[in-house]
């Protein structure tokens, strides 16, 4: 039974990473298949069964995942162990998989190439400068511009002088980083509940395991993987008192993608409360705090600044980093909102528009989500562990009130969902909602969240197994998990 999950699972990534060359996000010239003579995997009945294979496959990671998380719940000592065997297990297949679940790799090395080829991907679209590799992007962004920090175009430049226009090996290098990426948080997580007193296991089954985290950072390869591997490096850091090693990394998680930044501010409470205490004067306090937040903000603009220079980018990405706003999808609130909003007024103006209502809500919801990300900066002070979970908060409210969400951007909030000692209530819920995002995405990275039908068999599916996963047994002799504790 305790190799169960380990099995399965493997098998389920394993047909994820055979159904990805025809059922991913695949290539429109050469590739894989074309090289070996197996195009007709990509059409018709080749394709028909690569995606059975690619969702055979996802059910059975899920499957496989919820299976261990009922082990990691009976509270065994070595469950954090068994996570990680299975992790490995499951990530390996995927290592020769085709990009799955977005294209957005091959934005990546067309960024990268703009760069090499003396083009400004903060000024100016993938359609400047036309090749092979404007070829895989997708037509939403072949003429926009890139949010990414300069680190970003600096690996991407990098890649694309090491490979040229072999979009194949370029690929396979994003794959490699991608996975030091996870590795990086694989390895952070479980010291980072260690340190703050919950239970590693839980924390790596929920936080790194998770089918969304897998799916997205491994075979989707997003940038995600080493901005938050960057990122957990720093908050070990930071829960072993090294302040200036976890800033310097966080930084240069920022130099990225900008979202890292939001744990800074929680990193300066760390780093208070180490150096100070609450029976010290507020004029101390006050004054350590000023020292601390001033010292950390130019440790982070120099570590950036010495990225930018040394990259040859320029600090473009500062007017960019609001994203693009084409991408719709309830992911995002004021999207959600906006659908729900526009059909009502639909009954009183006929001539209404979906953007009117879009427009204004998300002015709005950016409002609300700065005055959110403010105070959970200011509630999650009182020390180490709060800080900690500020820090998953500010994620949460930055995602669910932003302009555009997609499933890959909350693993920065997954990592850390169980890094700290949580109510029960919260596991039930981020274990079926992870299950619902992860059935909510094709190999090719078309989402299903408008289609009603699928939804609602996605969320009975989540319901039933998060029931049987959490229902309590009759009779147990292991002690109640302390990460559990209400």
């Amino acid at each position: 039974m305790s190799f169960r999950p380990l099995h399965l699972g493997t098998v389920g990534t394993a047909l994820i990473a055979l159904g990805s060359f025809g059922a991913g996000a695949t290539r429109n010239r050469g590739g894989v298949l074309h090289a070996i003579g197996l195009d007709f995997f990509a059409y018709g009945h080749g394709a028909g069964l690569a995606n059975t294979m690619l969702w055979a496959g996802i059910i059975l990671l899920i499957a496989a995942w919820v299976l261990l998380g009922k082990q990691v719940l009976s509270a065994s000592e070595t469950a954090w162990r068994q996570v990680r065997s299975c992790l490995t297990a499951w990530v390996l297949p995927l290592v020769v998989a085709a990009p799955i679940l977005s294209r957005d790799v091959y934005s990546y090395l067309m960024q990268g190439a703009m760069l090499r080829d003396g083009f400004d991907p903060y000024t100016q679209g993938a359609a400047i400068n036309p090749g092979p590799m404007l070829l895989e992007v997708s037509h939403d962004w072949r003429n926009t511009t890139t949010p990414y920090g300069p680190l970003h175009l600096w690996i991407g430049e990098g890649i694309t002088r090491i490979v040229g226009d072999n979009i194949t090996a370029g690929v396979l290098l994003y794959k490699v980083l991608s996975i030091l990426g996870f590795a990086a948080i694989a390895w952070s997580v479980p010291r980072i509940a260690r340190a703050l007193g919950a239970e590693p296991g839980l924390a790596l089954w929920i936080g790194v395991a998770n089918p969304v985290m897998i799916l997205h950072l491994v075979g989707g390869m997003h940038n995600e993987s080493m901005m938050v591997g960057l990122v957990s490096l720093g908050l070990v850091c930071a829960v072993n008192h090294r302040y200036a090693g976890a800033i310097a990394l966080i930084a240069v998680a920022v130099a990225l993608k900008a979202t890292a930044a939001f744990a800074l501010p929680f990193v300066v409470w760390m780093a208070l409360w180490h150096y100070t205490t609450k029976e010290a004067s507020l004029a101390r306090r006050a004054g350590v705090f000023t020292l601390i937040a001033t010292l950390g903000a130019a440790l982070t603009i120099a570590v950036v600044a010495a990225i930018t220079w040394v990259s040859r980018s320029s600090w473009g990405w500062l007017a960019e980093i609001s994203g693009n706003s084409k991408v719709i999808n309830p992911l995002a609130l004021p999207s959600l909102l906006a659908g729900v909003v526009t059909d009502f007024l639909l009954l009183f103006d006929g001539s209404l528009t979906f953007n009117v209502p879009l427009g204004f809500l998300r002015t709005a919801s950016m409002v609300v989500m700065g005055l959110g990300l403010v105070a959970a900066w200011w509630f999650f002070r009182s020390s180490a562990v709060q800080a900690m979970r500020g820090i998953a908060v500010a994620y949460c409210v930055a995602f669910l009130f932003n302009s555009v969400t997609l499933p890959w951007y909350y693993a920065s909030l997954i990592s850390l969902v169980a890094v700290t000692p949580v109510p029960r209530w919260v596991l039930p819920w981020a274990t079926g909602l992870s299950i619902v995002v992860t059935l909510s995405f094709a190999g090719s990275g078309n989402h299903q969240l408008y289609n009603l039908p699928w939804m609602l068999c996605s969320t009975l599916v989540a319901w039933a197994l998060t029931t049987w996963l959490y229902r309590p047994e009759e009779k147990s002799s292991k002690t109640p998990s302390p990460a559990l504790a209400a």
